[in-house]
């Protein structure tokens, strides 16, 4: 169901792979029925780790297909029921308004739901659900509904349609879920690229980046997380929508940040039927699922009734594999980093092939909640391989369906008790919860102070921020007076000195709205921080880059300068720079250009002006550009390391043939007296970016990269953005390799070479010693080993090839859009780098194999 998303292009390959599969492993389609198990027998095929156990919450036939879990604020447990997923191999009635809305509730404390009540019924395939003022928003049929109950009967009486394209797609892998409430207050969903907010009784939409594939949540300071079905865990490192402000510039990082490359997972069953099942190497030679091929709904455990070594873990679900991994997760100065605590054993696994956790949950007794769908198939029929279809049919893993349960892990020693009802909380109750240790009751007491709008809580909100002796109560303080439109500037710059680095950062970010339209509240922020930054801790400079944003050029230009000058070798503090600059880059350029720091040659810095200057080209103002290309015009004879970096960023970004020419008032002093300083086919290059009197631009007569065609010809510019954030700080921003670090890629094999071979190794690295040019480069010349890139989505890898492939005189052509991808699924399993010896055996035995 909910995760593995495959490609359609590997069905056509499936049955080749079926009979070397059967050859091989033909004792897996032999692996037998997996009948449905009873809650009581599937309760004794689960391994947890020592100290833990499972207990039953609920079963069929009170919940039925559970995709989504979540808890109100009296502690009664909704649930979204997909009851008209895939009831036939052909997913046949899939749209028959089958599914649901339920509402549990455990009545008498001993910890089983014992009532169920149906909220909202006849829904179609439904996704989501928040809990929001006055009702419920619901996401079904491809819609986002909010839904109320107006007689307090505990059932919807009217369903009203906020937003018609919320889901995006009308398959169920590819379509947006979540509604998650973060720390801000707005309604986040994953897959999706919108975000929802109630502002004076009215449902806002609003645009954000685009995340992950299903499930999201947040750590203690907001950030949110989320994966891929083929990448276990992904996460933000800064707060939504800083890093998309400036149109001008494409981030490279910051957003959809991968947190680990470990993708190895390890079932205690063999799992023949999983969609990838035909591919040698996706299942090792017992026949169990070696990665992650259907990785969903992480979540950050911020609850109590666990061990406090708990605390903060990341886990995700895979019901490919029966199992759900454990992560801790640390912070590496503004990074984010995770590892599996104990490789080779889960935290929890099932030897019951029905085992299906699809979303997890902390539950305000603080245990950790499992949505299991419980059903031999889960995969959508818009993506079953034939091979599935065989391995679910023989063995009978088509039915039953509509069972699921759900399930909670506590502590051995743990005992159920009736959960506080906090909606006849006081408000001082409330903001008293603030500051509790579990994050769910942080959470619900911010979430019911906002809605409840009481204009007396401003005063105990306020000297809960400013002298609170528990940061995170302080933290949710702050947000919460954001929420309630309370904030105050005056408290908001007391607190920018704070102790605390959380406190000081969520202040500066909440003060930014006030400096947008106060003037004086502008002025003042601009010089405390200009005052500050060069003392600041790392974090606290970041949140100053995102703010000068909206301070005046005259404060927001040498903050930067200064910011960038020493933090310029961090790719996300690059990007929170020029995310501020937006229709100030050339301004900024040209400072730094004269600037005394910026006038010897670092690698960090040509990378930023490189970038800084395609921003300026990307906004496509004349008068801008007309001066930008008399920089280039100085009268020495070899242009400088910093006209060398415009020059790259000009030939580059006019390589793509899709941007109209841009209209200059005269010629460029650079195109008729360049006193061969320039390479003629760059010359060539500016000559068809731009039109001028008595000249038109033309691409007829340019000589580089014409085994481009125009959507190749962007991906390759996009890629030499991606290359300098990524690869250059050991390949060199030339291509041309770094001491110490990597060989060079100009005229290299590896990269002109086979297509498939270069991305298996971006995908999973490469470890020396290995020949370029018939020279071999091992340790200590370079690093042993490069590092895999696994977490990079298949675009982003593919610009990359595009890139290296065509630049520095390399001009090996465009690689196939779907090559990265169709190499990604066809080397399920690998999780070490390769050997130069075994990567060409691997593509020799392959082209042999396919008859090539």
């Amino acid at each position: 169901m909910i995760k593995p998303v495959y490609s359609a292009c590997v069905l056509g390959a499936a049955f080749f792979f079926l009979v070397s599969f059967t050859g091989k492993f033909g004792r897996l389609l032999d692996e037998g029925p997996s009948p449905a198990r009873t809650p009581t027998e599937e309760l004794a095929t689960f391994q947890l780790e020592p100290g833990l156990k499972m207990q039953l919450v609920a079963a069929e036939p009170m919940v039925q297909d559970p995709v989504v879990i979540t808890f109100d604020e009296d502690g009664r447990l909704w649930v979204v029921e997909m009851r008209g997923f895939m009831p036939t191999i052909d997913g046949e009635g899939e749209h028959k308004p089958v599914g649901r809305i339920s509402v549990l509730e455990d009545t008498n404390g001993d910890g089983q739901m014992d009532v169920s009540r149906i909220y909202l019924d006849s829904l179609v395939m439904p996704r989501a659900l928040a809990l929001v003022p006055g009702g419920v928003l619901v996401a079904e049929n491809g819609s986002l509904w909010m839904t109320k109950d107006l007689n307090h009967d505990g059932k919807a009486d009217t369903k009203t349609l906020i937003d018609k394209d919320y889901a995006g797609s009308g398959l169920p892998e590819h379509s947006g879920n979540g509604l998650w409430r973060s720390m801000d207050n707005w309604l986040y969903n994953a897959k999706s690229r919108f975000r929802y907010k109630e502002v004076n009784g009215t449902w806002q939409r609003d645009s954000t980046e685009a995340r992950g594939q299903w499930g999201i949540s947040h750590d203690d300071q907001g950030r949110l997380y989320y994966n891929y079905n083929w990448s276990q865990l992904h996460a933000d490192l800064v707060p939504p929508n800083y890093l998309s402000r400036n149109k001008h510039h494409t981030p490279t990082t910051g957003i959809d940040y991968g947190l680990t490359l470990d993708r190895r997972v390890y079932p205690i069953r063999p799992t023949p039927a999983v969609n990838r099942g035909y591919i040698p190497g996706t299942l090792d030679k017992e026949g169990h699922l070696r990665e992650f091929t259907a990785a969903c709904s992480p979540l950050v455990y911020r609850g109590t009734a666990l061990p406090k070594p708990f605390y903060g873990n990341v886990f995700v679900c895979e019901p490919a594999g029966n199992l759900i991994k454990r992560n801790l997760s640390e912070n590496k100065e503004l990074l984010i980093a995770a590892h599996d605590p104990h490789p080779g054993q889960e935290f929890l696994a099932s030897t019951d092939e029905r085992f299906r956790p699809v979303h997890m949950a902390t539950g305000p007794d603080g245990a950790l909640y499992v949505a299991d769908m419980y059903r031999g198939l889960i995969q959508h029929s818009a993506y079953v391989t034939p091979y599935l279809k065989e391995q679910t049919i023989a063995r009978g893993l088509v039915k039953p369906v509509n069972y699921g349960r759900i399930w909670r892990i506590v502590p051995e020693n743990w005992q159920a008790s009736k959960p506080k009802k906090l909606a006849g909380a006081s408000s001082a109750e409330l903001i008293a919860e603030l500051s509790s240790p579990d994050g769910w009751h942080r959470d619900m007491a911010q979430r019911l102070l906002i809605e409840r709008k009481d204009k007396s809580s401003r005063q105990p909100l306020t000297d809960l921020a400013q002298t609170g002796t528990d940061q995170l109560g302080r933290f949710h303080a702050l947000w919460t007076l954001d929420g309630l439109q309370m904030s105050s500037p005056s408290v908001l710059f007391g607190l920018l000195a704070d102790n605390n680095a959380l406190v000081r950062t969520t202040a500066l970010r909440l003060l930014e709205p006030f400096a947008k339209t106060d003037k004086t509240v502008r002025a003042q922020l601009g010089e405390k921080l200009l005052n500050e930054w060069a003392k600041a801790p790392t974090e606290q400079v970041l949140q100053m880059a995102f703010t000068a944003g909206v301070l005046d050029q005259k404060a927001a230009q040498p903050l930067l300068a200064g910011i960038v000058n020493r933090y310029g070798e961090s790719a996300l503090i690059r990007d929170a720079a020029l995310s501020s600059l937006q229709d100030r880059e050339f301004a900024f350029l040209q400072s730094l250009t004269k600037s005394p720091p910026w006038q010897t040659a670092q690698p960090a810095k040509e990378i930023f002006l490189e970038m800084l200057t395609t921003s300026v080209i990307r906004k496509r103002n004349p008068t801008e550009l007309t001066a930008l290309l008399a920089m280039l015009n100085t009268p020495t004879e070899a242009l400088t390391w910093q006209e060398k970096a415009i020059l790259t960023s000009l030939s580059i970004q006019g390589s793509n043939s899709k941007l109209k020419p841009i209209k200059l008032a005269a010629a460029p002093r650079i195109m008729t007296q360049s006193a061969g300083k320039i390479d003629p086919t760059r010359l060539a290059t500016l000559g068809a970016m731009f039109d001028w009197p008595g000249h038109v631009a033309s691409r007829v007569n340019l000589p580089q990269k014409s085994l481009l065609n125009d959507d190749e010809q962007k991906l390759f510019a996009s890629g030499r953005q991606h290359y300098l954030s990524t690869c250059s700080g050991c390949h060199g921003t030339d291509g041309a390799g770094l001491k110490r670090f990597a060989p060079p890629l100009i005229g290299s094999d590896w990269v002109l070479g086979d297509e498939k071979r270069l991305s298996l190794i971006i995908l999973h690295g490469m470890e020396g010693p290995v020949e370029v040019a018939k020279k071999v480069y091992d340790a200590p010349d370079i690093l042993p080993v490069m590092p895999a890139h696994s977490t990079m989505d298949d675009g982003a890898i593919t610009a990359i090839l595009m890139y290296i492939r065509n630049e520095w005189g390399n001009n090996a052509g465009p690689i196939g859009k779907r090559v990265v991808g169709m190499t990604r699924v066809t080397s399920q399993g690998r999780v070490v780098p390769w050997t130069a010896k075994e990567l060409n055996t691997y593509i020799s035995e392959g082209k042999a194999t396919s008859g090539k």
